[in-house]
């Protein structure tokens, strides 16, 4: 990726996450919608405080440079990508707590059970979530209903059991049993990968384009949500807890193997090139419209936080 490649990806990262803030905040107002009778204010507080806090919004822009793609809907594509937000701040939110991950430390401010307390971010990170399927099933996501239903399934199927919930659940026994390489690719793909697959299936779904498109666009999805637990694992292992927002070297710590560990620094970077190579292959029909999600996954495989 060239320089002006990098700063154009870079703004248009920058722009995406603006207009995603600026939804996220008026979808966690105080006041109650129609049909809710009250929004506790302390509850609410720590949905902000887990939500609005800063971050790239890497999986909102996939969404919405994916329904971009296809000329879809972008107010729709939006609102989408505010959903999967929801759903995965809410499971940064509960990936923290002491019985899970126990971290004081998200995006560099503290996390959401130390700057409240447990119980509320454990309801915090339940209304979140709950919050990202009204925001899909509500009229205000102006696509066809079967469209609306086909987002919610594929949401449900990447966050639920067999997605992101029963990847960190795999990735909780992993500290007892460590997994073998296979093993711990299916827990990345799972407790990281889903939701990522998710993000750049959603673009073909909101658009209405082709099965074959909406596979060519998971499969975009798996490849760079590989190669940004890759990196993830290898800043784990190379930078600090100021660079990151967050602790550093826990994995390691805990004992839980990762592919980095298994196989060193080198072969980690060799393997993120290939995933790149992968990504980029995936998108060639489309052509320079392609040309951000292209970056995207450069980035993702090159990030240094």
């Amino acid at each position: 990726m060239t320089n002006d490649d990098e700063m154009a990806f870079e703004m248009a990262l920058i722009r995406r996450a603006a207009a995603v803030e600026v939804l996220l905040r008026r979808l966690l107002d105080h006041r109650p919608l129609s049909g809710e009778i009250v929004r506790p204010e302390r509850l609410m507080a720590a949905m902000r405080h887990g939500v609005l806090n800063g971050g790239k919004r890497l999986r909102p822009f996939l969404v919405m440079e994916s329904a971009a793609l296809f000329s879809a809907d972008g107010e729709a594509a939006l609102r989408v990508a505010a959903a999967l937000e929801c759903v995965h701040c809410y499971s940064l939110i509960h990936d923290d707590l002491p019985a899970m991950d126990d971290d004081d430390l998200r995006r560099g401010q503290p996390t959401v059970h130390k700057a409240f307390d447990e119980a509320t971010a454990i309801l915090a990170g339940d209304a979140l979530l709950t919050l990202a399927f009204d925001i899909i099933a509500g009229e205000a996501t102006m696509l066809p209903a079967e469209r609306r239903v086909a987002l919610v399934l594929a949401l449900t199927r990447a966050a639920g059991a067999g997605g992101m919930v029963g990847g960190q659940k795999l990735d909780l026994e992993a500290e007892q049993t460590p997994p073998d390489e296979a093993g711990i690719i299916r827990l990345q793909a799972m407790k990281t990968g889903a939701l990522i697959r998710f993000a750049c299936e959603a673009g073909a779904i909101i658009a209405g384009a082709s099965s074959e498109d909406r596979e060519r666009l998971a499969e975009f999805g798996s490849a760079i949500g590989l190669a940004f637990q890759l990196a993830d694992d290898l800043l784990d292992l190379t930078a600090d807890a100021s660079q990151m927002g967050k602790a550093t070297g826990k994995d390691a710590a805990a004992g839980k193997g990762t592919l980095v560990a298994l196989h060193g620094a080198n072969w980690a970077r060799s393997q993120l090139h290939g995933l790149v190579d992968q990504a980029h292959a995936l998108l060639e029909p489309y052509g320079d419209h392609a040309a951000l999600l292209k970056q995207a996954a450069t980035f993702v495989a090159t990030r240094n936080s």
